[in-house]
Parts: structure tokens; C-alpha cells; sequence
């Protein structure tokens, strides 16, 4: 696949960029080089590979999943304006 000047104007216009005319040859070529490396890309038999979630074999240590804090709910209820069965009552604000 070969871009031309009709094609960089056109991806230009959809982009909403303003290029210069005599631009235009250069923004060709660049785009050209990159759609023939993905060509090359997608050529590579990848059918034996595993996706990789990371490059390198890390591990994310993980801390248990305790409860660290005590429960203080009704300490800070009881300094809000509007409280009602465990939840905070604020205004209405969509009408």
C-alpha cells in the first residue's frame, strides 16, 4: 500500500491538521515507512507466542487483604448534619 499527496491531504483533513504543500512529500514517505513496518509486523509468525502482560517476569507483591482500621461510623456520623440508617443524607442536586 503507497500513500499520495491525495491521501496525506486527505488523513490531514480527518485529523484536522493544516499542513504545508510543500510538506506534503515528506509526510507521504514517513507514513509509507510505517505502514510497510507494520506490513512487516504482521508478517511474524507469532502462532507459538504467549502474550505477555509485562516484558520482563516480574511478580506484584501483594499485601493480605485484611481489615487494618476499626470500624469508626459512628464517630464520624454523629458530627454530620443528616444521618439515617448507617448512610450520609446530603441535598438534592439533579432536579
Amino acid at each position: 500500500m503507497s500513500l499520495d499527496k491525495h491521501d496525506v491531504e486527505k488523513i490531514a483533513h480527518l485529523a484536522r491538521l493544516s499542513i504545508q504543500e510543500d510538506d506534503i512529500p515528506h509526510y507521504a514517505r514517513d507514513l509509507n515507512n510505517i505502514l510497510n513496518l507494520v506490513n512487516q509486523l504482521s508478517a511474524a509468525d507469532t502462532n507459538d507466542i504467549l502474550p505477555m502482560a509485562h516484558p520482563l517476569d516480574a511478580h506484584q507483591r501483594l499485601r493480605p487483604d485484611a481489615v487494618t482500621e476499626v470500624n469508626q461510623r459512628e464517630a464520624f456520623q454523629a458530627i454530620a448534619p443528616k444521618t439515617e440508617a448507617g448512610v450520609y443524607l446530603v441535598p438534592k442536586v439533579i432536579e
